[in-house]
């Protein structure tokens, strides 16, 4: 069952949500998912999504995430594969692997691993980019 979640439209247009795991909530194993899902709890495993992965400011998530686009204000050590764009917000620390056409990190966000930027149409051929980067304080 998907639902609108408040405030989550974007120029006139909502995303609907399958689910969230909140905060005090810790999860091993892999997690399949049809649609946008937020993650403010602990999880150890594969997340897979066909839409939008959104970890909080409380999250804490290990292992590995594919879908659409992924938007991390919590804390992810792993690989991530995005076939949209993979966005580290302010206060978001990304450890590992990003592999995506288009990676935005805000003022204030850390990442501290390789970015394989894909092209969108051909993903087999890519550039490999090894970056540290550390946010303002």
């Amino acid at each position: 069952m998907a639902w609108k979640w408040p405030g989550s439209s974007k120029n006139g247009v909502s995303e609907e949500w399958t689910g969230f795991i909140d905060q005090g909530v810790t999860l091993e194993g892999t997690l399949q998912l049809t649609g946008t899902f937020r993650i403010n709890g602990n999880v150890r495993g594969n997340i897979i999504s066909e839409q939008t992965v959104v970890l909080g400011e409380g999250a804490k998530v290990e292992g590995q995430i594919e879908g659409n686009r992924v938007v991390i204000s919590g804390r992810f050590d792993g690989v991530i594969f995005a076939k949209g764009r993979v966005e580290i917000q302010a206060k978001g620390v990304v450890t590992g692997e990003v592999h995506s056409p288009c990676m935005v990190i805000d003022p204030g966000g850390i990442f501290d691993g390789r970015c394989h930027m894909l092209a969108s149409s051909d993903a087999a051929s890519g550039v490999t980019i090894p970056i540290r980067a550390v946010g303002q304080s």
